[in-house]
């Protein structure tokens, strides 16, 4: 079965409701995903909007999350590092963790969370970008999924 990621807060393609926006109280939604291939040694995940008008504007990047992780619970903190031992890089607005929907007046942007599972750990430090993430990625993806919501203004 091919991995797939979901939320319990909005349905594939939906509205991301203004609690995990700027709008709002801006926490992330809950994340979950099924089994991952058996040789995973690490999960990433990217946050991202292809439709910010100054080109893909990063949310939220987070790396060598442990490979039996199988869900993020809502309002993960805004940490360089989780308990889990998972690292959270460098987001466009300049902060660590989550950054919600935020965009400017017009069309509804899509938002895309990019899970990967990886046979790896990144060991990245905490404040990496979703460049640096990427590059250490490259030959190491044993699997992706997608979950794209919408938001906007």
């Amino acid at each position: 079965m091919p991995l797939q990621i979901s939320s319990s807060a909005f349905s594939a393609g939906q509205a991301i409701p203004k609690k995990f926006t700027c709008d709002g109280p801006d926490v992330s939604p809950k994340l979950d995903w099924n089994e991952v291939p058996a040789k995973t040694q690490s999960l990433a995940l990217i946050m991202d909007d292809p439709d910010a008008p100054v080109g893909t504007w990063v949310h939220w990047v987070l790396f060598d999350l442990p490979a039996d992780t199988r869900e993020l619970a809502e309002g993960v903190a805004k940490q360089e590092q989780l308990a889990s031992g998972a690292r959270q890089g460098r987001n466009d607005f300049g902060k660590i963790g989550y950054g919600g929907p935020c965009p400017p007046p017009g069309k509804p942007h899509r938002y895309f969370f990019k899970l990967y599972a990886l046979d790896a750990k990144l060991n990245l430090k905490a404040d990496a970008t979703k460049a640096d993430v990427e590059r250490a990625m490259k030959g190491r993806i044993l699997a992706q999924a997608e979950l794209v919501g919408k938001y906007g203004r």
